[in-house]
């Protein structure tokens, strides 16, 4: 499912969180996007996800009345709800539970949960887990709808640095394998650099750069909208690799304005020895 953003708008109230954003996402890619506290990615995407007023357009696919299954994780992920794991997952999956489950239903749900490394828990009610796993089950009720449109929002904050990786190639791997359209909210550069296939850069509410990560992720871009003077290189394996060195001022002015965008410049060379392949 392509996705289409046309000069896309929120506001609550007298704040403006997005102002003009166009943007868009292909099937089989990873959109990360980034940028600092506040810039409105989250905005982003609850619009995307229909869960707030909006200005201009969102298209989904080539007919924008067809239905569209989208699995959303939000930010934040804390529920009263007296819900095991399972029922939880199974809920993303059908919307509504019943007094049956269907044996192909509890089959899928089942799967994610052991996908996600969550089986052993499918029993525990969500109030009794961690922050981290909870977020895993969220992460785990957006796949079991298998959506078209997968939206998570910061899906990794809580996570230990295994499961980070961990959840990130899972959702790379399923993304590619599935055609899915998925748009995360990322704050760690160096993941969002590694997983996703393109990355959207905003801040105060508009879009800054868009482009491959290499092209994005590059020293003067990131002092301009992040105020950190940071260090380019290269993994072993070709990814980009962003070493902070010190915080600067930020070009980002607090008033809601945001800052003129970095002249583009090719990103920094990388170490000796070390390729990038792809622009990875």
């Amino acid at each position: 499912m392509r996705l289409t953003i046309e000069d896309l708008s929120v506001r609550y109230g007298g704040t403006t969180a997005l102002a003009g954003l166009g943007l868009s996402a292909m099937p089989g890619e990873v959109l990360g996007v980034i940028g600092p506290n506040g810039s409105g990615k989250s905005s982003l995407v609850k619009a995307v996800a229909g869960l707030v007023a909006h200005g201009g357009r969102i298209l989904r696919g080539a007919d924008d009345g067809a239905a569209a299954r989208i699995g959303y994780m939000p930010q934040d992920t804390s529920t009263r709800a007296a819900l095991t794991v399972l029922e939880a997952v199974l809920l993303g999956r059908l919307g509504s539970l019943g007094l049956r489950v269907k044996p192909d239903d509890l089959a899928m749900a089942r799967a994610v949960l052991d996908e996600l490394d969550l089986g052993r828990l499918a029993g525990r009610y969500l109030g009794e887990l961690s922050g981290g796993q909870r977020q895993l089950v969220f992460l785990a009720q957006a796949l079991a709808a298998e959506p078209k449109l997968l939206l998570l929002d910061e899906p990794i904050s809580a996570l230990d640095i295994r499961h980070q990786l961990g959840v990130m190639q899972t959702v790379r791997r399923l993304t590619h394998e599935r055609r899915l359209t998925t748009v995360v909210v990322l704050h760690d550069l160096n993941i969002a650099a590694r997983f996703a296939d393109r990355i959207a850069v905003i801040c105060a509410g508009r879009l800054i750069r868009h482009g491959r990560p290499a092209e994005v992720i590059e020293p003067e871009t990131v002092a301009t909208v992040f105020g950190v003077e940071a260090a380019m290189s290269a993994a072993p394996d070709g990814s980009l690799v962003v070493t902070p060195l010190r915080a600067v001022t930020a070009a980002a002015p607090m008033d809601g304005g945001a800052p003129e965008a970095a002249p583009h410049r090719p990103p920094a060379a990388p170490p000796p020895g070390a390729v990038i392949r792809n622009g990875r």
